[in-house]
């Protein structure tokens, strides 16, 4: 059962009525507020704007919104910073946006149990800077960090440049506070380091992309900052297939950066004008990693002879500033694609040994359609953003031609369709061929026993 994304005129003053009420100043319905509700950073656009946005103060506020929407029948679109790449948060006619924004509070900073209580609104990058006076930190680092908030990483299970080694998104929450579909707040999980009382329904939400409920608190791990030095270890390769046959090796090693980033030609070839760098030149990959921790010069010096002894050519810098320049090349990628076209960013995730096959599948895709895809990778973890850049706001059926052969090949490598995106209203047309019938049927199945009218962002993933 789905909800409806039409509310008649008739109730619509009703319901606007309602949600005054209860929010006050936190409803928004001007045109500029709701059409920006419209789209993310995927580039899909709805067809037509929500009905309100509402940004609740409180838990309180959450619940009773959504015991309107209940008794309405009305489709709720939970909502973050809006820096989805996958259309996961878009808001179409008729439905109300619950903005987690105006929940920031940072609740409790315990150093000794190393965890924290936050609230979903609050920025990543702005959640560690309070954490640093505490000698703490919250591993999850999307690249989006500065601009994505911790409710919207638990929703999509972020990753990032560290998930190498200090794991993605789930691995950093303990616990959660939901609110479910008819107002009812469950707390799931625990504050311990362990916990297996019952079905793990915290793990389940992470990663359900506003399906099963609305996220208002969760207690998440921190980790202490540990003294130690960080080296940056940065290597040129004549082929991209080179280098992720050489960073597969450094994982067959043992070896765990918490860094390693690999680049292609076609990325260097837009990063180079971007930063004003002559990257081309220097070789056909770029492949940068980082070590921390008290062994970490003895591990850099340890990957650089395994990139050396794949055709790379490296340098080791245990210098914050150099590092950083180094890293520098890789985080600006995306801008330098988005300053050529409009761009497509994918997120594809494979077995790290079968990166450099992949790698093979992207060249073949190019040749046979006739584009370049521009590919970095977070290499440590076999996760892939293969990029298709085009003119236009709209997509060309093209494109998704080779973005289909993308994911098919991915998942005879053993992969998956997203490593960290989700997958919204982009990849959901592919979700049955990676689940097959019989998990996709029971995936709904999980979403209607959590939400039975069917009125938490409908229209994504299934």
């Amino acid at each position: 059962m789905t909800a409806s994304t039409s509310t008649p005129v008739t109730d619509r003053a009703h319901v606007l009525e309602e949600l005054a009420q209860l929010l006050g100043a936190n409803l928004h319905t001007d045109p500029v507020t709701l059409d920006a509700m419209r789209a993310d950073k995927s580039g899909h656009v709805s067809p037509g704007a929500p009905l309100a946005v509402v940004l609740p103060r409180s838990i309180a506020e959450v619940q009773a919104v959504m015991r309107l929407a209940t008794a309405h029948r009305i489709a709720v679109v939970t909502r973050g910073a809006g820096t989805g790449l996958a259309g996961g948060a878009l808001a179409s006619a008729g439905e109300i946006v619950l903005s987690t924004l105006a929940m920031t509070r940072i609740l409790e900073i315990n150093a000794a149990d190393e965890l924290a209580v936050v609230e979903p609104g609050i920025i990543n990058a702005e959640f560690n800077r309070a954490l640093a006076p505490h000698g703490l930190w919250f591993a999850p680092d999307p690249a989006s960090r500065e601009i994505s908030t911790v409710g919207g990483n638990i929703a999509t299970n972020a990753g990032g440049l560290l998930c190498n080694k200090y794991g993605v998104t789930r691995d950093a929450v303990l616990g959660l506070s939901v609110v479910l579909a008819d107002g009812r707040l469950v707390e799931m999980g625990h504050r311990s380091t362990k916990g297996v009382t019952g079905l793990d329904l915290t793990s389940l939400m992470v990663g359900s992309e506003g399906l099963l409920g609305v996220i208002v608190g969760a207690t998440v791990r921190v980790r202490r900052i540990t003294p130690g030095s960080v080296f940056t270890i940065a290597a040129y390769f004549a082929d991209v297939r080179a280098a992720a046959a050489a960073s597969a090796s450094v994982t067959a090693s043992g070896i765990r950066a918490s860094v390693m980033e690999l680049m292609d030609a076609a990325c260097l070839a837009a990063v180079g004008p971007y930063l004003g760098l002559d990257l081309a030149s220097r070789g056909g990959a770029y492949l940068v990693a980082q070590t921390d921790g008290g062994s970490s010069e003895e591990e850099a010096r340890a990957i650089a002879a395994i990139l050396a002894a794949g055709g790379g050519i490296p340098s080791i810098t245990g210098d914050y500033a150099e590092g950083e320049a180094l890293l520098a090349i890789r985080r600006a990628m995306h801008p330098a694609l988005e300053s050529t076209g409009t761009v497509l960013i994918e997120d594809v995730s494979v077995p790290r040994s079968a990166l450099p096959a992949m790698f093979d599948a992207i060249a073949a895709i190019e040749d046979r359609f006739g584009i370049t895809i521009p590919t970095a990778a977070h290499a440590g973890d076999g996760n892939l953003h293969p990029n298709f850049v085009f003119a236009g706001p709209e997509v060309p059926p093209l494109i998704w031609e080779a973005a289909d052969a993308l994911f098919q090949a991915a998942i005879e490598l053993g992969g998956t369709l997203t490593g960290e995106h989700g997958i919204g209203l982009l990849k959901k047309r592919w979700l049955r061929d990676e689940l097959g019938d019989d998990q996709f049927e029971l995936q709904q199945q999980v979403k209607s026993l959590f939400d039975p009218l069917g009125l938490l962002n409908p229209g994504k993933v299934f």
